[in-house]
């Protein structure tokens, strides 16, 4: 697929799926990742269900909190998991 024909929404979807994957991998819940990046405690749950956008502050303060960077956040779905795996063995 062509960068250019990307659905809309890509990018939070995601973001959303990364979320989800390095905080489960973390042994976090969902109130504990909020607290950790100083949101309300629905927030996470908020962007995970792709009900809400991030802005790039926001998205820099997960990243702080899990300890990755922002890019690891954004990255394509198949090459997170990639990834993960690779720093796994």
């Amino acid at each position: 697929m062509d960068k250019n024909d990307q659905p809309a929404g890509d990018a939070r979807h995601r973001v959303a799926e990364n979320l989800r994957r390095l905080r489960k991998e973390r042994g976090l819940s969902q109130e504990a990742m909020a607290e950790l990046a100083d949101f309300h405690r629905t927030y996470v749950s908020q962007l995970e269900r792709c009900i809400t956008n991030i802005s790039l502050d926001g998205l820099e303060r997960l990243a702080r909190a899990l300890n990755v960077d922002v890019l690891d956040l954004l990255a394509r779905l198949e090459a997170a998991v990639e990834t993960a795996d690779r720093h796994r063995q």
